[in-house]
């Protein structure tokens, strides 16, 4: 019998992993199908539903007939909302033509990574990281240099940023306000990332996805410090700010020597975001009714009574500054292998979170929850972990 030789996949799809976390949630819906309780800290949604105002500005777009190919930048009024509000919040100033939308953050950072990275190039970030960084960086053939989040806040941060730094350093990667961390990076702090990276001449991928979610301190965008703009790539979402995470739509900012890059991959990875989406978009950024403000504070209460109900359980833990998960230490309490940790976690009290190490080595030991849940589940989570 003739054997038949297959078609291979390409070469550089073997570059990419495959989410942990995806993996985790497999898990959980498992184990519910089965009847289990599952008390789930393991996600990274808003606990809240889109706002009406949003949905409804979507509802007229579909009957205004706004189905159709917007340009593949951005519809007109939404650029313009997102102008407005760079400049008002952000101390971002920027022409029409240094916007684009995208379809989510995560498309944003795609894009960020593939229009700056050569093969061999390397990227410093701060870790434990965001899992799909690592991925992006690799799948242009670039190499992650990390730096533990625990020496940034120890030390000198240009020195620490500057001792990494090579011949072959490329671009710094800032995400802040942090996930999983919730570490939020100070003026100051910022103000040091910027210097390192006019001297040494590198891009910087500044990551805003949590921007609007910080108790403590204040958000500083590094494009609006000094001379940054002309080689920062800001990321924004509107899937955090406004319980957008399935409308998938975002924007990135940059200077126009990346600009031109930047609209050549998202023409031809999507095209362009969906028309009616971006109307309701353009409404959500638009929105002047503080709902913002007051989403805030119902955050900052659910993290409160988890870091309580932690820290009376025996887990030190305290108040992450922004976005809406705790990366606790878990080593006193159930071992130093995180994968076991939150097994035993899960078998134990029924409590899902996910293992710090797929956040990069510096993450073991721990593990990630998320307090963007309703009280009940907090609730629920907190009498768990009173049985341990």
């Amino acid at each position: 019998m003739t054997q038949i030789t297959l078609p291979a996949a390409a070469e550089r799809t073997a570059l990419l992993g495959f989410s942990d976390i995806v993996k985790i949630r497999n898990r959980v819906l498992e184990l519910k199908q089965t009847g289990a309780k599952v008390i789930q800290l393991e996600g990274g949604e808003p606990f809240l539903p889109t706002p009406d105002f949003i949905k409804d500005a979507m509802k007229k777009a579909l009957d205004e007939n706004h189905t159709r190919y917007a340009p593949s930048s951005g519809i007109v009024p939404l650029i313009e909302s997102i102008r407005a509000k760079l400049s008002a919040k952000n101390s971002i100033d920027v022409q029409k033509d240094q916007i684009i939308v995208t379809s989510g953050g995560m498309h944003g950072l795609f894009c960020a990574f593939q229009s700056t990275l050569n093969p061999g190039d390397e990227t410093i970030l701060f870790s434990p990281y965001w899992t799909p960084i690592k991925d992006l960086i690799r799948y242009c053939g670039g190499v992650s240099v990390r730096i533990p989040w625990d020496e940034v806040g120890a030390g000198d941060m240009h020195q620490t940023i500057a001792s990494r730094i090579t011949p072959r350093t490329k671009v710094i990667y800032v995400n802040s306000p942090a996930n999983p961390t919730g570490k939020v990076l100070s003026r100051k702090q910022m103000e040091a990332i910027a210097n390192v990276a006019i001297e040494h001449n590198l891009t910087v991928i500044a990551d805003e996805a949590y921007e609007d979610l910080v108790y403590d301190g204040s958000h500083v965008s590094l494009a609006s410090l000094p001379d940054m703009l002309p080689r920062t790539i800001t990321v924004f979402t509107l899937s955090k700010s406004y319980s957008m995470t399935g409308w998938r739509i975002g924007y990135v900012v940059a200077d126009r020597t990346f600009m031109d890059v930047l609209r050549k991959i998202v023409l031809n990875s999507i095209n362009g975001v969906s028309t009616p989406t971006q109307w309701a978009a353009a409404a959500a950024i638009a929105d002047d009714s503080g709902y913002l403000k007051r989403v805030l504070p119902e955050y900052r209460s659910r993290r409160d009574l988890l870091v309580n109900g932690l820290n009376e359980s025996g887990f030190a833990c305290s108040p992450p500054a922004g976005a809406f998960y705790i990366l606790v230490d878990a080593r006193q309490r159930l071992g130093g292998d995180s994968w076991k940790a939150m097994e035993e976690l899960l078998s134990r009290t029924g409590i899902a979170t996910v293992p710090g190490v797929v956040f990069g080595p510096e993450g073991e030991g721990h593990l990630r929850m998320s307090y963007s849940n309703p009280m009940a589940t907090i609730d629920a989570a907190i009498e768990g972990l009173r049985t341990l």
